[in-house]
C-alpha cells in the first residue's frame, strides 16, 4: 500500500560526519539521541538500551540510512508519531523519507509544513503526552525502518507541497508556550503528585525551522529494522539497575579538594 511520507528539503549530516559513537543499530540502520550536540550515551540492560534524560535540556533525534536506496522511517516518541501525534501502527504512519547514505535530525513534532516544536526532557505531568491526554507509553523512543518495493520500471517521483492547513492538530502556541511554563518551580508547596508523573517524558517546546515536503513511497510489508530507545532521569535508572547504585566516579570527582585539613605523619610519635 502507498502512504504519504515527509521529506526533508534540505541534507543535514552526509558523509563529513565521523562514524557514531553512541548509536543504536539495527541491521546498519541507526537511531541516536542527541543533546548539546552530542549524542546520549547509551546503556544495555535486559535487553533494552537506555539514555540518561536529562531534566529540561533539548534534544533531537538522529536517523541514518546505509543503504544505497530510499528509506521510510517511521519514528515515535512517547508512543506518539512526531509528525501528526497519533498513535497507529508503524506501517500505518506518517515517515520520515531518506535518500540512500543520509543522515537526518529531526528537531521535534512537527506543527506544520515549514516548522517544528523542539523536543526537551521533562517530567510526566508536564509533557506533550499529559496535554493529549494519554501517556501509556512516556519514555520510548521507537524508529521503524522500511524498504521502498522494487518495480520494473520506475515511475518519476511524485511530490507535492504539504498544504498549510495540514498541521498535525498541535495546540497554537500559546498553549505549547503554557505547557513548557509548567516545568517552572511554583511558588509554596506543590501538591503531592503520583509517582508515574515524576517519570520522564517529553515536552513541546519552543518553534524552530524544520521546512519538508510531502512525498510517494511505496514501502514493503514488513520493516527491515526496528529500534526501540527508553529514556529515564537518573535515580529511575539507579532503581532500575541500569547503572550503578551508590557513588559514581562523576560524583567522587565532584567532592575532590586541593587541600584537607590534615597534618604531616610522625614517624617519632609515641603510639
Amino acid at each position: 500500500m502507498r502512504y504519504r511520507v515527509l521529506s526533508l528539503t534540505f541534507f543535514l549530516g552526509l558523509a563529513a560526519f565521523a562514524p557514531p559513537l553512541a548509536a543504536a543499530r539495527r541491521e546498519g540502520f541507526e537511531l541516536s539521541v542527541v543533546v548539546d550536540g552530542c549524542r546520549a550515551p547509551e546503556f544495555r540492560h535486559n535487553g533494552k538500551i537506555y539514555v540518561e534524560a536529562l531534566r529540561g535540556r533539548n534534544f533531537t533525534l538522529e536517523l541514518s540510512n546505509p543503504t544505497s536506496e530510499r528509506i521510510a522511517v517511521a519514528l515515535s516518541v512517547d508512543g506518539r508519531n512526531v509528525v501528526d501525534a497519533r498513535r497507529t501502527s508503524a506501517k500505518g504512519a506518517a515517515k520520515w523519507v531518506l535518500a540512500p547514505g543520509q543522515t537526518i535530525e529531526i528537531p521535534g513534532w512537527q506543527v506544520s509544513g515549514d516548522t517544528s516544536r523542539k523536543f526537551f526532557f521533562t517530567e510526566t505531568a508536564s509533557s506533550y503526552a499529559k496535554w493529549l491526554g494519554d501517556t501509556r507509553n512516556v519514555g520510548t523512543i521507537e524508529a521503524v525502518f522500511f524498504r521502498e518495493k522494487r518495480r520494473w520500471v520506475s515511475p518519476p517521483a511524485v511530490q507535492r507541497e504539504m498544504d498549510s492547513g495540514a498541521s498535525s492538530g498541535a495546540p497554537e502556541p500559546e498553549t505549547s508556550s503554557g505547557l513548557r511554563r509548567q516545568d517552572a518551580p511554583t511558588a509554596g508547596a506543590a501538591p503531592p503528585r503520583e509517582e508515574a508523573d515524576r517519570f520522564a517524558a517529553t515536552g513541546i517546546g519552543e518553534r524552530t525551522d524544520h521546512p519538508v515536503r510531502w512525498t510517494e513511497f511505496d514501502e514493503e510489508p514488513v520493516p527491515a529494522a526496528r529500534i526501540a530507545v527508553r529514556y529515564e532521569f537518573h535515580r529511575e535508572l539507579v532503581r532500575l539497575g541500569v547503572l550503578p547504585k551508590g557513588d559514581d566516579a562523576l560524583a567522587s570527582r565532584e567532592r575532590a579538594r586541593g587541600f584537607e585539613p590534615r597534618y604531616a605523619p610522625d614517624p617519632y610519635r609515641r603510639r
